[in-house]
């Protein structure tokens, strides 16, 4: 057993200190694991517990561009071109917590195991304290500068809660388990600048291993930069990784320009007249290491770096290698058996995104698709699965389809989500439109398990074991939803549970959807206690209630308002602040159009009651000569306030449609149920939700290039006659869904 370096005086001042319950002094720390390492990494809050909850993943939403014509592998795809095996590409919605977790640890680990397992990660986590995750609209013609989400404030401001500390936190518990979860011949980049390279070199030396640090690539995004008092910030670091020293790596090369050629292949062969460099016969041979711009003494096995005799006597005999007059050997390196100049370290050969860009989304942090490509290429072969559990706006899946790679893509943020669909759709469309091939997939969230999780109730458990812990602790459920809402708590009714400036309120499920059921219910309770007002608060709502809430209920006396609970409820902070948002649902009207058996839809109505401005504030603050545009109550308006200081307002939003981003059908929604997997006591079983995937079958929406979007589908043709359920998902310009479904009789 080590002895430990201390006096008696240090042992008894721990021991006390311990005692007391508190914080022991770093040096003291730092002394009692002074034997264990040279170097340890320590913080304030670092914690080697790392998460291991295992949730279900929902398959909300499935899509895959209809190929009519068939030619190869039949079995993988139907009558229409629709994906039917094989691996599904993922866009998941949620904690990346809490979905590396899930892969790491659940049923889905075998499927990527089935797939050659993770090759890939890149990487472009939050990296400046004073980030802007804001993204831009247009509508009609006007710019709208669209907040991040309260919960994605929540989560940023818990990343930089207590400075760099609580940064490196969250970075090392995703970074374990992205090392967990890639395969023993994969790599991983991470995007930084430096804020934080430095940090997060260092956590990364902690997980991977210093010997499997391979470079530090300098990306110059800017070409010049104004920073005032000192050198311009022009460049972001890419930390790159492997799992171990057997990984995927494949040499990049830059285009030879005219200058380099002439001033590096100067040489004319007499023999041939081709152009030639001449190089020195080292004991690694010609040509670069195996990184990018450097050279190791002790290569990898399987990595050929010296000369064969059987190399050099083929040399020699196509008369690539001659001795210089002293009798030192070199060897001919001709310009067109070389692929080109082999990258380095420091890529200046292109910039950000920039405002004229076709790529560009209106992300703040979009990266190019130039650099992704050559990640992508350099680290990864055709076929391999590659990540991005930062994904923003979709560039390293965007790339991965176009390179022939399968990919998982996840975010925290809505609109991420809703962009990088959007993205995918359109790649689908131009690889078809190219005749190349392309893969399904998927849009999944971790729905109401995660909701339970942050509760306190676990998914591995039977349901009905679930169901009594919701059932104990629903008082509580009940009293954090009021509070987050900002209602005071009653308890002479029994569906009525708060009340608020004048209106009842009723708190939904926690893992299930407001029914119409239970709707009549709360309405009977008011109309029996002369209750005219009543808020009804849900994570879902059963389809069409809306309507029918406007078009029955209303009419007999009663004002329901249906409202969806956030996740930020679940924040103590933001409730704390009172910066929980509950919002409307909105309301979508559709015609369907009957021909035989052919069907078209069209969307003649959405309504939306969005806020995310305070107006009157912003008419107080607002600047003369200056103006701003807002979102309120359903309305994007833009203000302007003259030299004078009189007050304009424009509605911009002047027709329902300005509001409409994208929207999509399935013609037969019920046709696929949604099944999920689910471990319970070490056994993995396949659980029926009681919902069905929405195949995407079609839709439209608005791009830079075309921001017009369509109002009717395209016709739709159901082999047989009957009654379908047909569902219509709009996305609105601030990226929330709405769905509606109508049924159809075709003959």
């Amino acid at each position: 057993m080590t002895q430990l370096n201390l006096t008696d005086n240090e042992r008894q001042f721990i021991i006390d200190t311990i005692k007391q319950g508190k914080p022991l002094p770093k040096e003291y720390i730092y002394k009692l694991y002074a034997d264990d390492e040279d170097v340890f990494l320590f913080w304030n809050g670092r914690n080697e517990t790392v998460t291991n909850a295992v949730l279900p993943f929902h398959s909300i939403e499935h899509i895959d561009e209809p190929r009519r014509e068939i030619e190869k592998e039949p079995e993988l795809f139907d009558t229409t071109g629709r994906q039917l095996k094989g691996w599904t590409n993922k866009l998941i919605w949620g904690d990346n917590k809490l979905i590396l977790s899930s892969l790491v640890n659940g049923p889905m680990r075998e499927e990527i195991e089935k797939e050659g397992g993770l090759k890939l990660i890149y990487i472009d986590p939050p990296f400046a304290v004073g980030a802007d995750f804001s993204y831009q609209i247009t509508v009609n013609g006007e710019d709208v500068t669209k907040q991040q989400s309260i919960i994605e404030e929540i989560a940023y401001r818990d990343t930089w809660g207590r400075g760099i500390s609580s940064y490196l936190s969250m970075m090392y518990e995703r970074l374990r388990l992205m090392h967990q979860l890639l395969a023993e011949d994969g790599s991983i980049y991470v995007h930084c600048d430096w804020r934080v390279n430095s940090v997060l070199r260092l956590i990364l030396d902690d997980i991977f291993g210093n010997d499997n640090f391979l470079n530090e690539i300098i990306w110059r995004r800017h070409y010049s930069h104004n920073d005032g008092n000192r050198y311009g910030c022009v460049h972001d670091s890419i930390l790159w990784y492997s799992k171990s020293r057997d990984y995927i790596w494949h040499r990049q090369y830059l285009s030879y320009d005219e200058d380099y050629v002439k001033k590096n292949y100067n040489l004319i062969d007499e023999r041939t007249g081709r152009r030639y460099r001449s190089v020195s016969m080292n004991a690694a041979g010609p040509g670069p290491g195996r990184y990018f711009g450097k050279i190791f003494l002790n290569p990898p096995p399987g990595t050929h770096w010296r000369w064969s005799q059987e190399r050099i006597d083929e040399a020699i005999k196509e008369g690539k290698i001659y001795f210089t007059s002293t009798g030192v050997p070199r060897y001919k390196q001709y310009l067109d058996e070389t692929e080109g100049l082999p990258v380095q370290d420091i890529w200046l050969d292109f910039y950000g995104v920039s405002s004229q860009s076709n790529e560009l989304l209106g992300y703040a942090t979009q990266k190019p698709e130039a650099l992704l490509e050559r990640i992508i290429k350099a680290s990864s072969n055709e076929g391999d699965l590659v990540a991005d559990f930062f994904c923003g706006s979709g560039t390293t899946a965007a790339v991965a389809e176009k390179l022939g790679r399968k990919w998982i893509a996840a975010d925290l943020g809505r609109f991420a989500i809703h962009t990088t669909r959007k993205r995918m759709i359109q790649v689908q469309r131009e690889l078809k439109k190219e005749g190349k091939p392309y893969r399904a997939f998927e849009v999944l969230n971790l729905g109401k398990y995660e909701r339970q999780f942050f509760f306190g109730v676990p998914a591995n458990i039977p349901q009905e074991k679930q169901e009594q812990l919701l059932e104990a602790k629903q008082e509580k459920y009940v009293s954090l939803i009021l509070e987050g809402y900002s209602a005071q708590r009653v308890h002479e009714h029994k569906y009525l549970h708060g009340k608020k400036a004048g209106r009842f309120v009723h708190v939904g499920p926690l893992s299930v959807p407001v029914t119409k059921t239970l709707v009549e219910e709360v309405f009977e309770e008011c109309r029996q206690n002369l209750i005219t007002q009543v808020d009804i608060l849900g994570f879902e709502f059963e389809m069409g209630l809306v309507p029918y809430i406007k078009d029955e209920l209303r009419q007999r006396g009663v004002d329901i308002r249906l409202r969806y609970i956030p996740k930020e409820v679940f924040d103590k902070r933001a409730v704390e602040k009172g910066e929980v948002k509950f919002y409307d649902v909105a309301y979508v009207q559709v015609k369907p159009y009957i021909k035989g058996k052919t069907v078209k839809i069209e969307l003649t109505n959405f309504t939306t009651y969005y806020t995310q401005d305070d107006l009157e504030e912003l008419e107080q603050s607002l600047k003369k000569g200056g103006s701003k545009v807002v979102i309120e109550n359903g309305q994007i308006i833009k203000l302007t306030k003259d030299q004078n200081g009189i007050l304009q307002r424009e509605v911009l939003t002047k027709n329902w449609v300005d509001w409409i981003d994208y929207w999509s059908v399935d013609f037969d929604y019920e046709d696929k149920k949604e099944i999920i997997r689910i471990e319970e006591n070490g056994e993995v079983k396949e659980v029926w939700t009681g919902n069905y995937i929405f195949e995407n079958i079609w839709q439209s929406f608005r791009t830079k290039k075309n921001p017009k979007i369509e109002l009717i589908t395209a016709p739709h043709t159901y082999e047989k006659a009957g009654k379908y359920k047909i569902m219509v998902k709009v996305v609105d310009i601030v990226g929330v869904d709405t769905s509606h479904i109508v049924e159809v009789e075709v003959k």
